[in-house]
């Protein structure tokens, strides 16, 4: 199966929920990526993702995008 990916946050994917074959990824990370790779701070970080990716619909197959308990 080719699950749809997010380009450039390989480093994220926490498992893959084969019930629905979508890629799970660590918001966490992805944010940290973003830091790390673009030079963003947090909250740019957060607000990017947020509008372009963790928000996008792209079919059945869209990722999962999940926060840490301890974050809630």
């Amino acid at each position: 199966m080719n699950y749809l990916k997010a380009d450039g946050f390989d480093a994220a994917i926490i498992g893959i929920d084969v019930a629905s074959e979508r890629l799970v990824y660590d918001k966490r990370a992805m944010v940290q990526i973003l830091m790390e790779e673009e030079s963003m701070d947090e909250l740019d970080a957060i607000e990017f993702l947020e509008f372009n990716t963790w928000g996008a619909y792209v079919g059945e197959h869209t990722p999962i995008y999940v926060d840490h308990l301890d974050d809630v």
